[in-house]
């Protein structure tokens, strides 16, 4: 199996050949989150790999394992790749107790992208829940720099103000004409945003439902909630998108382990249009 032609790629068709990269710089996040930047050791994959935003690659861990793990990096930007990873699992409790300049194997991209280069003129509205803006920060970047007319428009929320993923970007991103609107379940002493969910935020936020993409990442129910609340505003169910988390062990179809119905995830997805999946999103625990 290759690559499709219409996606990014590495220099290599092998979609099972893992390349070794080193562990460039660590940057923490919030609690339990920091992001990679990684660097692959050989030339010619360096200089030739690529990655639309919304895509994945696998981290493999010698002797411990691999993970399916979102590019976080500015697509546009060559040279390290970025991905924001929470300590959930074995692979990624592992990956947290490295360092910088220790090796480890990536190989990739894998998956369907957010459709960036489809919403010419479109208002874009990102929504986002908890780690899920990891997915979408390669997409905030491209559609920062739009020129076509379309607004750009964040929701992010989470748990508690500590839990707001990059909230050091928001400042350049606003500067560089991204809406961004915050919300928590759960305010502190120091809060001063909305308190709510971000089904509130875009209850509440001026669209033209004709005009309107809509790009969802973030726990099931949420997105659920998200796509019958856009829908519910006119929004159609082709313009809503959302990104799927199944546990992807091989990422090219054959072992499985993915499947959502019909689709496979690491191959159909993660990036899924609404309208393909949501009879089964509806179906609790599927």
């Amino acid at each position: 199996m290759t690559t499709p032609p219409h996606l990014p790629s590495a220099v290599t068709t092998d979609p099972w050949r893992s390349h070794p990269a080193r562990i460039v710089s660590i940057r923490d996040e919030i609690p339990g989150v920091k992001t990679y930047e990684l660097e692959f050791e050989e030339a010619p994959i360096r200089a030739g790999y690529s990655f639309a935003a919304g895509q994945f690659n696998m981290l493999y861990l010698p002797g411990i394992g691999e993970a399916a793990i979102s590019v976080s990096s500015d697509p546009d930007d060559r040279g390290t790749i970025a991905h924001t990873v929470r300590a959930v699992g074995n692979v990624t409790d592992a990956l947290s107790r490295r360092a910088a300049h220790d090796q480890l194997f990536v190989r990739g991209p894998f998956g369907t992208p957010w459709p960036v280069d489809a919403v010419g003129g479109r208002d874009v509205v990102i929504v986002a829940g908890g780690l899920g803006l990891a997915s979408q920060r390669a997409a905030i970047e491209q559609c920062s720099r739009r020129h076509d007319g379309g607004r750009t428009i964040v929701l992010h929320g989470a748990k508690r103000p500590a839990g707001l993923l990059f909230a050091a970007e928001h400042d350049r991103w606003r500067a560089a004409g991204v809406d961004i609107h915050t919300v928590v379940d759960e305010g502190d002493a120091a809060w001063t945003g909305r308190v709510g969910l971000v089904t509130h935020l875009l209850a509440d936020l001026p669209i033209n439902p004709s005009a309107t993409t809509i790009l969802c990442c973030g726990p099931d129910a949420m997105m659920l909630g998200v796509a019958e609340a856009a829908m519910s505003r006119g929004v159609s169910a082709e313009h809503v998108f959302l990104s799927l988390e199944r546990n992807m062990a091989c990422a090219v179809a054959h072992c499985g382990l993915c499947q959502f119905g019909p689709h496979f995830i690491c191959r159909d997805g993660p990036v899924l249009r609404y309208d393909r999946v949501a009879n089964l999103m509806r179906v609790p625990h599927l």
